[in-house]
């Protein structure tokens, strides 16, 4: 677990995963100037002036990309005073390219509340969350002990990136729906990332809580009281950790094993499957809109319907992954059919099989609910600001209940004759 004061040295601390902070002169406990994981590599970097105001910053994320912070250097109209936040392609001391977006501008030397961030969509995977986590850091460098939100935005998605950052204080009763009535206060609880030999990105808090891999993302499935799905997941086995592909509450192949420090043990290679592609029944892919509107918040259901029409659906034969959007097509792999047929075809009645059929049907939804939304609120994005709030409030035909239960009847008959 985070502690600020663990083996503390005048300018220097050392994490428990084996990390090093590096701090200057200022107030409090000084200010932090590096942060490097366990194998030297910087993952962090923060230069003041010497009225102590935060002049520029970079972070790592666990994909590998370095981002900018620059302090003050634009306005939004929705709060005002902004940071903007930039990408560095040649690592921390390279030249800003290509602003990404802004949020509100903070006192980094008196971190008093989490800021709102204008337009998520345009941060590379991972930026989010290593810019919140470098805002936890710091708030835990000062001894803040809680914070709040402060912002438009309290999306399920924002509760799932603070998650990893912070920890939600006052019980485990509804703290999503508290978050979006601006009600739950946060603890900051700043993981540490560390880039092992070989590419994997461990993230590591009271054990190894994520790991990013070949593009991949794997999740602990519980985030104090939250459950949080994905379809990479973290899991203990055998004395190990391992990051696997997970449907229909198993793992479906291993990728990564760790030691419980979340050290790499092995990396095993997807193994290939040539498999040709074969389309949905219209029975089924019907089914799956209807379950990926029900699934998506109300205001983006028109935009989600309007993704899901455009596509075609198939299972493929996918190395790595479960799932695959590219263009106009939705690619489900052969390994999740053969996980949910499995299942369908050890059901001992037919209402049995029909459950599992619906159980597989959602796994479905889930992993197509993502890839989905993000070009939806891309597409809501690129919308005349005028016309925005008639697209939101525009909306979409709720979940049919008839439409689902003929699609998972498909499944289960397609199934039962495989």
């Amino acid at each position: 677990m985070y502690h600020p004061l663990m083996n503390r040295t005048p300018g220097e601390r050392r994490t428990p995963y084996g990390g090093t902070i590096r701090f200057r002169a200022g107030p409090g406990r000084g200010l932090r100037v590096l942060e490097l994981d366990r194998y030297q590599a910087p993952v962090a970097t923060l230069c003041w002036d010497t009225t102590n105001a935060l002049t520029t910053a970079a972070v790592r994320t666990a994909p590998g990309a370095w981002i900018g912070i620059e302090p003050r250097a634009a306005r939004h109209g929705g709060w005002g005073l902004s940071d903007r936040l930039w990408l560095l392609p040649d690592g921390p001391s390279g030249e800003r390219r290509g602003p990404l977006t802004v949020f509100e501008a903070l006192d980094w030397a008196a971190i008093d509340h989490i800021p709102p961030l204008a337009e998520p969509a345009r941060l590379p995977p991972g930026a989010g969350t290593a810019v919140l986590n470098l805002v936890a850091a710091l708030a835990a460098d000062q001894e803040v002990p809680r914070l709040r939100y402060r912002g438009p935005y309290p999306t399920e998605t924002l509760f799932t990136a603070l998650l990893e950052a912070f920890r939600y204080v006052d019980g485990d009763a509804e703290p999503l729906d508290r978050f979006r009535a601006g009600q739950l206060e946060w603890a900051p609880a700043p993981h540490e990332r560390h880039f092992e030999p070989g590419g994997a990105a461990v993230q590591l808090r009271d054990g190894v809580e994520k790991v990013v891999w070949r593009g991949q993302a794997y999740y602990r499935a519980r985030w104090q009281s939250v459950a949080r799905w994905a379809p990479g997941r973290v899991h203990e086995a055998e004395g190990t950790v391992r990051c696997s592909l997970w449907a229909l509450g198993a793992a479906v192949e291993d990728h990564l094993v760790l030691d419980p420090a979340g050290h790499v043990l092995t990396a095993l290679e997807p193994a290939p499957d040539p498999r040709h592609s074969a389309p949905l029944s219209p029975e089924v892919q019907a089914g799956l809109q209807a379950l990926v509107r029900a699934q998506s918040a109300p205001a983006l259901a028109g935009a989600v319907a309007g993704v899901m029409a455009a596509l075609a659906i198939e299972w493929a034969g996918l190395a790595g992954g479960l799932v695959e959007v590219t263009g106009a097509r939705a690619r489900l792999a052969w390994k999740l059919a053969d996980a949910g047929g499995a299942r369908i075809g050890a059901a001992t009645s037919p209402d049995a099989r029909l459950g599992r059929a619906l159980e597989l049907l959602v796994e479905m939804a889930r992993l197509l609910g993502d890839p989905v939304r993000a070009r939806a609120q891309a597409s809501l994005g690129e919308l005349p600001a005028a016309a925005q709030p008639r697209a939101l409030a525009g909306g979409a035909p709720a979940g049919d209940a008839a439409t689902i239960a003929a699609a998972a009847a498909a499944l289960a008959t397609e199934f039962r004759r495989r």
